[in-house]
C-alpha cells in the first residue's frame, strides 16, 4: 500500500519529468525527493526511473506504478468527498421510483436543478406499475416513490402526501365497433371486447388491472404510452388519462365514450420511509410539493404532441 506522500511523489514526477520540478511542486528539497524515489525503487525491487537523460523518464515499471498511483489518488479523492458528503447530511445515492404513469421527461428540469447543488449524490431512476410501485418502497428498492395509486399500504415508517388526482376517459378507436354505439356503454357491451392494460409490475402478487371487467379478455402492454397507441389503433378498449389524449380526441384519432359505470379519478401519492431522511430526499420532497410541478406530473404529456 502506498502512502499519500508516495502517491503524490509519483504523480509529481509523472507530470513534471524532473526531480527538481517535482520537489518544487511538493515544496520539498530535491535531495529529499531523490531519496524518496530511491526508497520506492528499493521497496519494489525495480528500476522505476530512467536517469540517463536530461528529462527524468519513467521506466515501463515506473509508468505502471505511476498510472496505478494516479488511479489510487483519484479513488482516495472520491472517497474523501463521499465521506464529507455523508457527514454533511447528503446521501451517497438517492433511488427514485416513479409509477409508469409519471413521465420522466417532466422530471428532467428538476434533475438539472438538483445537479446545480453539486451535492455529489448519485441519482437512480427506475419505474414500476401499480402494486409494483408500493412494493418497491416496501422491499427497499426505492428511497421515494412518485405517482403511486390506491391507498397507502401498511409499510413500517411510511410517510406520504398526495401529488394530485388523475382523471380518466374511456376511449376507443373510431374504427372500433364500440365507436358507433349511441348512449352510455353498458358493462355487457364492453365485456365483449378486449381491454388494453398496463401490466402490473408486482413481483409477489398477481397484480392489479384497472378498468377490466371480470371475464374480459385483455392485452397487457408495458407502458401507458403503449396503451394509448394500442387503443388508437383499435387493438382494444379501456380507460386513459384524459389530459394525455386530449389532442387525439380533438383530431378524431380516439373517441371518448360515456359508460354506465364511470371510473373514479385516482389519487397519486408521493411516499417514502421516515427512518432515513437525508438532505437529498428532503430537497426532492420539497420540489414535489410544489403545486406547479405536481400539476405537470399528474397531467402528463399530451401524446399527440410528443408522438
Amino acid at each position: 500500500m502506498l502512502s499519500e506522500e508516495e502517491l503524490a511523489l509519483l504523480e509529481a514526477i509523472r507530470q513534471t519529468g524532473s526531480l527538481s520540478r517535482a520537489a518544487a511542486r511538493l515544496g520539498k528539497a530535491p535531495s529529499t525527493v531523490s531519496h524518496a524515489a530511491r526508497q520506492l525503487e528499493t521497496r519494489f525491487d525495480a528500476l522505476l526511473f530512467d536517469r540517463r537523460r536530461y528529462r527524468l523518464q519513467l521506466t515501463p515499471a515506473g509508468q505502471l506504478l505511476a498510472d496505478e498511483a494516479a488511479r489510487l489518488m483519484l479513488d482516495m479523492s472520491r472517497m474523501t468527498q463521499r465521506v464529507r458528503q455523508i457527514a454533511s447530511g447528503w446521501e451517497d445515492r438517492l433511488w427514485i421510483v416513479t409509477d409508469e404513469v409519471i413521465e420522466f421527461e417532466l422530471l428532467m428540469p428538476v434533475v438539472r436543478a438538483f445537479d446545480a447543488l453539486d451535492s455529489g449524490v448519485r441519482l437512480r431512476f427506475t419505474h414500476e406499475v401499480l402494486s409494483g410501485t408500493w412494493e418497491a418502497l416496501r422491499d427497499g428498492r426505492a428511497d421515494v416513490i412518485v405517482g403511486a395509486t390506491n391507498e397507502p399500504p401498511a409499510i413500517p415508517g411510511l410517510r406520504w402526501f398526495e401529488l394530485g388526482v388523475m382523471d380518466w376517459a374511456f376511449a376507443v378507436s373510431p374504427r372500433h365497433p364500440l365507436a358507433s354505439i349511441d348512449g352510455p356503454l353498458e358493462r355487457e357491451r364492453i365485456l365483449a371486447h378486449r381491454s388494453v392494460v398496463v401490466a402490473d409490475s408486482s413481483r409477489t402478487t398477481a397484480g392489479r388491472a384497472y378498468g377490466v371487467i371480470g371475464g374480459q379478455t385483455s392485452l397487457a402492454v408495458p407502458t401507458m404510452r403503449a396503451k394509448i397507441l394500442a387503443q388508437r389503433d383499435g387493438l382494444g378498449v379501456g380507460w386513459l388519462p384524459r389530459q394525455r389524449i386530449a389532442s387525439l380526441v380533438k383530431r378524431g384519432e380516439l373517441i371518448e365514450k360515456t359508460t354506465a359505470d364511470p371510473r373514479e379519478p385516482n389519487v397519486l401519492y408521493v411516499a417514502w420511509r421516515g427512518d432515513h431522511e437525508g438532505r437529498a430526499l428532503q430537497w426532492w420532497l420539497d420540489q414535489l410539493r410544489q403545486p406547479r410541478l405536481a400539476k405537470r406530473l399528474v397531467r402528463g404529456v399530451d401524446i399527440a404532441v410528443s408522438a
